[in-house]
């Protein structure tokens, strides 16, 4: 099969990848055999292509991890290194299992953020829709009506007509600036690592927003690190791949300084008990009290699911706080530009009364 132009596997796809491998093997089927079954279930072009790649490369006598490292940007470094691990103890299905349930968990998270922010967002599509369509369809066709009649205009009307006349001037110009801001943004984000530390500090430190990201950080921290120590890997290499998989850079770089704090002998939660502003003391106890107890694993995925019912509570709370604040704007401005067409007018037809 050709390369596709860009290689992309959604992490659904993924997470079904190790489902029905950690099956498969668990039933007596051989590794290549259970490969070649999936490829023929799968309908992605990128994946069919990899599945191709790796196939070749277990019957040429590689390690499944092997091959799946050469793909490492597809699949995340958490996924190779816990298959490798699986492959050397002799537990691949149950570290497929795992990584598949915890793939879900992780899913599951950030539908719950993104799903807080759909209404909020369309409610802001309509508002500038409706606003748009008065501004470039029904002004135009008033506005000379009113500047005929030579009459006194409310300063509603008098600011509406202006703004209506700017944008039906010189809209594309607006246009344009917004997508090369927009576009200019996205790049420096993308590959400038510096912009986008600074961009991801700033979140973090906008209210409400910020700890909803910090606990959604965190509950991908805790659920990573427990996955990886649950499949055997050292803790030092644990922390380093858990943080080349975290998307925020802030985190990324606390954890690899928390990895070379312990390889000096120190241990995590005294490293995260000094950073309270990224890891909360409640994480940093509970740690503390694994790491004394042996329940290590057992704490970081409570603590995952802890933080992940509160990012669940708090964007509940922040969608029936958002739907009617986002409502009420945009009656506002809605009835700020009825008002301004409505006045005039009527006073327009009480004078010819």
């Amino acid at each position: 099969m050709r390369r596709p132009l860009f290689l992309h596997i959604p992490l659904s796809e993924r997470i079904l990848f190790a489902k029905h491998l950690s099956i498969m093997v668990k039933t007596g089927m051989t590794l290549l055999g259970s490969l070649m079954l999936i490829k023929k279930q799968m309908r992605s072009k990128s994946f069919i292509y990899v599945l191709e790649k790796i196939i070749a490369d277990v019957e040429g006598g590689q390690f499944l991890s092997q091959s799946l490292k050469k793909f490492e940007r597809l699949f995340s470094s958490i996924f190779v290194n816990v298959i490798k691990i699986g492959e050397t103890s002799g537990t691949l299905s149950d570290n497929l299992a795992y990584l598949s349930l915890e793939l879900q968990k992780k899913r599951a998270l950030r539908q719950k953020v993104r799903s807080a922010l759909i209404y909020p967002s369309v409610i802001l599509l309509a508002t500038l829709g409706v606003t748009g369509i008065l501004a470039f369809f029904v002004m135009p066709r008033i506005t000379p009506i009113f500047l005929t009649l030579k009459v006194t205009l409310p300063w509603t009307t008098r600011s509406l007509i202006a703004t209506s006349s700017f944008l039906f001037e010189y809209g594309i110009y607006v246009l344009l600036g917004v997508t090369a801001l927009t576009s200019v943004w996205f790049l420096l984000l993308r590959f400038f690592t510096q912009f986008r530390f600074f961009t991801h500090r700033l979140i973090l430190a906008t209210p409400f927003i910020g700890s909803v990201s910090r606990m959604a950080n965190l509950a991908e921290f805790t659920r990573t690190l427990g996955l990886l120590l649950k499949s055997g890997t050292k803790i030092v290499e644990a922390i380093q791949i858990t943080a080349d998989s975290m998307r925020n850079l802030v985190y990324r770089e606390a954890l690899m300084e928390a990895s070379e704090t312990i390889k000096r002998g120190e241990l995590l939660h005294v490293y995260l008990s000094k950073r309270e502003d990224l890891f909360f003391s409640t994480a940093s106890r509970m740690i503390e009290v694994g790491d004394a107890t042996g329940t290590l694993e057992i704490n970081l995925f409570y603590l995952a699911d802890f933080y992940e019912n509160e990012v669940d509570e708090t964007t509940k709370i922040m969608s029936s706080v958002l739907e009617p604040a986002m409502l009420l704007i945009m009656g506002i401005i809605v009835g700020f530009v009825a008002v301004s067409i409505i006045t005039p007018i009527y006073e327009i037809t009480q004078t010819l009364r």
